[in-house]
């Protein structure tokens, strides 16, 4: 097991160039998600971020067969199927979550098809499963951190009327807020951190990276505005962790990061001051533990 300081120094290694790389990339993608995740969450569209994780997997495949950017073709097909389900779900017969069954499922089933075609599909589709933090180029890389702060831009533009529709979309439409271009922005806005994120874990464990930092900041305060300072916290708290954990102990660094941030959503649910379990026990046994005060007596004539 690398001590802490072994870890700083192979971080500063000429010859390790791919691991600071990792690092940059994968707390850029945690600090993306956990912002936008904070909207995930608080709207219940866990199974959006799971859709997308599959709906960019078609772009993914034509890029690999063409040698392009993997993260150029996942945002193309992800923020394509985004609008189509945005678009067909303004017929009120179907439900939201039919629709991004329907479409994205298909996008996956597609990007099966595509990637079967190409030569020595197999270890490329581990890799989209998985990840493949250690073999990003350099290229993704400045577009991961390019997206990350445009779409961050975005987030602070925008967060209030996306708040307000997830809050109440009736009222919202009611005082002109354009209800259907702001879903559409927000179903972008988890295109886009989906696709930064795909390399780092996987097509698979991409969902964890957008929704369980933002999850265990929601047992630690009420607040939006702290909680989507927790969030991308958490989540950077977790790649750095995993990381480091995933090169000293030789593991699979997507799997890894997800396992940090999974253990730290437990300990907070356990442990979190007001919604945390042994936290409520506490209260309620410190209630049932305090003497009654006795009623005031009348004073006698």
């Amino acid at each position: 097991m690398l001590s802490p300081a072994e870890f700083i120094a192979d971080l500063l290694n000429p010859s390790l160039q791919f691991l600071p790389k990792a690092l940059l990339v994968a707390v850029v993608s945690s600090i993306v998600c956990g912002i936008v995740g904070t909207h995930v969450v608080l709207r219940g569209m866990a199974f959006i971020g799971d859709a997308v994780a599959h709906a960019v997997f078609p772009g993914l495949a034509v890029a690999f067969v063409l040698q392009g950017s993997l993260i150029l073709g996942g945002a193309v097909a992800g923020v394509l199927t985004a609008v189509l389900v945005a678009i067909f779900s303004q017929n009120r017969r179907l439900k939201e979550d039919s629709v991004i069954g329907v479409f994205f499922v298909g996008a996956f089933a597609l990007g099966i098809v595509i990637i079967s075609r190409a030569p020595g599909y197999a270890g490329s589709l581990q890799g989209f499963m998985f990840g493949s933090i250690t073999g990003i180029p350099d290229q993704d890389l400045y577009t991961v951190v390019v997206a990350g702060i445009l779409l961050l831009a975005v987030t602070a533009l925008f967060n209030k009327e996306i708040v307000a529709v997830t809050l109440d979309r009736e009222s919202s439409r009611a005082t002109g807020l354009p209800v259907f271009r702001l879903d559409l922005l927000l179903y972008v806005m988890v295109t886009v951190a989906v696709v930064i994120s795909v390399q780092i874990i996987g097509n698979i464990l991409v969902l964890a990276l957008l929704i369980t930092p933002a999850a265990t900041a929601r047992l630690l305060t009420d607040r939006l505005p702290v909680m989507m300072l927790l969030g991308p916290l958490i989540g950077a708290a977790s790649a750095v962790l995993g990381l480091y954990l995933s090169w000293s102990a030789n593991l699979p660094a997507g799997g890894t990061i997800v396992l940090v941030a999974t253990a730290i959503f437990i300990g907070t649910w356990l442990f979190a001051p007001h919604h945390g379990i042994a936290g409520q026990s506490l209260r309620r046994t410190r209630l049932v533990r305090q003497p009654s005060t006795p009623a005031p007596q009348k004073a006698s004539l």
